[in-house]
């Protein structure tokens, strides 16, 4: 039961990253001028997909803490390398970003490379 700490955090922060990347899609690229970037940021910030996306960070560092306070440090920091798999497949197929081999290898290196530090 310990282990929903570690999987809110990994959950939460994959949230947080894959709506704020999706909010920022749509809004485009950050403009040039200094108040161009005041006004993306303002109307970005304003979002409540974006606001979301913030409150999700926090909300993952309150499960961190919660699993702080049931594991070793070593033991549950390596579970958070399971992000960057689980944010890759959802960008490819919900974002539509690049899916490449070289990606998938790395990813995998990353699963096994989990799997050893936690278990050995």
């Amino acid at each position: 039961m310990n282990y929903i700490y570690i999987f809110g955090t990994i959950f939460f922060t994959i949230y947080g990253q894959i709506i704020l990347k999706w909010r920022l899609n749509q809004f485009g690229s950050l403009p040039e001028s200094f108040s161009g970037k005041a006004s993306f940021l303002f109307h970005a910030l304003m979002d409540i997909y974006i606001i979301s996306g913030f409150l999700s960070a926090f909300v993952a560092s309150i499960f961190w803490m919660a699993a702080m306070t049931k594991f070793e440090i070593t033991v549950a920091y390596p579970f958070m390398s399971l992000a960057p798999a689980l944010v890759f497949f959802i960008g490819v197929f919900l974002l539509g970003e690049t899916f490449t081999w070289g990606k998938v290898i790395g990813l995998f290196l990353i699963i096994i490379g989990t799997i050893v530090t936690v278990k050995f």
